[in-house]
């Protein structure tokens, strides 16, 4: 079957390379951008009006958040290659089929995420060494959020349905609404009906799932090539073990290195309630400046997802250069005004001073190393586009928690346990990473070209 794409689609096997990346990639910029907003706003909220004990102890959920959003964040892109290529190759009856398999798991992983999540939490908490001030607070959100997380994995997968045709307008769209909500959401409850940190929970749960009703019900009434239909809910063996191919092995990297974290977030812990306030300050911050490399890696898995099932090679390997360039350029002019304006930047969530001493010290050592992370995410992104998974995952695994846990393993216990050399351990990583993976993509995809050329 090869009829042709829906005008809400956009293919970008034909015209202008630069173009087509950047008109699809912006939407995926400001929509992360207003994700990024509300979860800020959560910290502030917190920060400001209730305690700096209330954003130590979201702060140090994030990283427990992360392993279970990340694992599933793998297993959406390993959809969204799959979707791509059969876009990029005309297969619309295989399209159908593949978006109906997606949903049907995704379904099945809210059941399975929720209770495993909940069943997680005191276990995780103390096994970071949470500070005893801030581990009721934590546990009460995390039950909270991991009650309410199948609407963030519907709303993930839908989205990511979308991206592989390349519709990134409407999930902004979608993200944008429920950011204002939250907003709203964290003001009524903790500033008029005094809830604290169930408050900030309860806004962040419903929120997502407004996101997730919003694009569930786009894609049921869409008349488009990705409509997703109740009735032929399906899983489909071909499709799902093609989506597994490539989203396990991101999963699994993804699923590690957030657990490698957690465990970096447990050294932080160790130096008490105003180091782990001013290190979820600066994680948060932090996420302003991955937000290029994030949408560019997205960006370009579905750029050259799409080429490769057109057969283009040629078009999906410059693709994949210009995103890296664009990145490192975009990331540069954000990690440069963070840096000036670090100890601004983390009052924001709280003025204390212990809390805005750390906060800063993290941003001005570590901000210019995630330029070395622009060229892991896109380049990553670029080979799931390509199908290989496995080789970005190595490399990711390596570096973020094979290298990362030594160098601080060495640090902390044969050289001196200083906060600022603990956050040091993520530049560590990135660099790293940045070496392994210009040489594994230059054997995987430059090689083999050149040897073609020739």
């Amino acid at each position: 079957m090869t009829q042709r794409a829906q005008t809400t689609a956009r293919d970008m096997t034909d015209g202008p390379i630069a173009r087509q990346i950047i008109l699809f990639s912006l939407p995926l910029m400001a929509g992360n951008a207003f994700q990024m907003l509300y979860n800020m706003v959560d910290s502030i909220v917190l920060g400001q009006f209730v305690s700096k004990q209330a954003l130590a102890a979201v702060s140090s959920t994030t990283m427990i958040v992360n392993l279970f959003v990340f694992f599933f964040s793998g297993f959406a892109t390993g959809a969204t290659v799959l979707i791509g290529r059969l876009f990029g190759a005309r297969e619309m009856k295989a399209l159908h089929r593949a978006v109906e398999t997606a949903m049907a798991a995704t379904f099945i992983c809210c059941g399975i995420f929720t209770l495993l999540g909940m069943l997680m939490v005191r276990p995780m908490l103390a096994m970071m060494r949470t500070p005893p001030d801030v581990t009721e607070d934590a546990a009460t959100y995390l039950t909270i959020y991991m009650a309410g997380i199948s609407g963030l994995l519907i709303y993930n997968i839908g989205s990511g349905i979308l991206r592989a045709v390349g519709d990134s307008k409407r999930p902004l769209i979608f993200l944008a609404v429920t950011s204002v909500l939250n907003i709203g959401l964290d003001l009524l409850f903790v500033l008029a009906f005094k809830m604290k940190i169930e408050g900030v929970a309860l806004a962040t749960v419903i929120s997502q799932f407004v996101s997730a009703a919003l694009v569930l019900t786009l894609l049921t009434r869409s008349a488009d090539i990705y409509r997703f239909s109740w009735r032929d809910l399906c899983l489909d063996r071909a499709h799902l073990k093609a989506i597994f191919r490539v989203g396990l092995p991101a999963a699994a990297q993804s699923t590690v290195t957030a657990f490698s974290n957690a465990f970096v977030q447990g050294y932080i812990n160790f130096f008490g309630t105003d180091c782990v306030a001013g290190w979820g300050s600066y994680n948060k911050l932090d996420q302003f400046i991955m937000l290029p490399m994030q949408s560019m890696s997205i960006a370009a898995t579905t750029f050259v997802s799409q080429n490769m099932g057109a057969q283009k090679e040629r078009r999906a390997h410059t693709g994949t250069w210009l995103s890296v360039g664009m990145t490192l350029f975009i990331t540069y002019l954000i990690a440069a005004a963070l840096y000036l304006f670090a100890a601004p930047a983390v009052t924001l969530f709280n003025a204390d001073p212990g809390v805005v001493r750390y906060g800063a010290m993290f941003i001005r050592t570590n901000t210019f190393f995630l330029l070395a992370n622009c060229v892991n995410h896109v380049l990553a992104g670029a080979l799931r586009g390509r199908g290989d998974s496995v080789g970005p995952m190595a490399i990711m695994l390596a570096s973020f928690v094979g290298i990362r846990q030594l160098y601080l393993w060495i640090l902390t216990t044969r050289i001196a346990n200083e906060a600022v050399w603990v956050g040091f351990g993520y530049p560590v990583g990135w660099l790293c990473c940045m070496a392994l993976m210009l040489g594994y993509y230059f054997l995987r995809v430059v090689r083999p070209q050149r040897r073609a050329a020739g």
